[in-house]
């Protein structure tokens, strides 16, 4: 298993108003698995575990989870406390009282899902 963010909410989310709420946005269910279409396919950005918890492999399943945080009302938050979000157009993960951009969104979704290379 790799690294889990998060999507977190004030309140619980039930998986019926997860379906009703990622449609419109352009996200998709397959089970309990939450794909985003890129390139002509769908690539899985998430699941569903009573809350949406997501893997990254890349910089785009990262701004994708990020997007979906903000349909769903409420925050993408990493197993370290870190907190991902979408600031005039960036990316950016807070973590510590410090803040760092991971990128321009619209560039990252553009880019796709590359995996993330060592």
């Amino acid at each position: 298993m790799g690294y889990e963010l998060r999507v977190v909410r004030e309140s619980p989310l039930a998986f019926a108003e997860l379906a009703k709420a990622i449609a419109p946005a352009g996200f998709g269910l397959r089970e309990s698995e939450i794909v985003a279409r890129h390139g002509g396919g769908t690539h899985a950005v998430g699941r569903w575990q009573g809350q949406v918890v997501g893997e990254p492999g890349s910089d785009w399943h990262v701004a994708q989870l990020v997007r979906l945080s903000s349909v769903l009302g409420g925050s993408l938050v990493g197993e370290d406390g870190e907190v991902y979000a979408l600031r005039d157009g960036v990316v950016e993960v807070a973590a510590d009282g410090m803040v760092g951009e991971i990128g321009k969104f619209e560039e990252i979704i553009e880019a796709g899902p590359a995996v993330w290379t060592p």
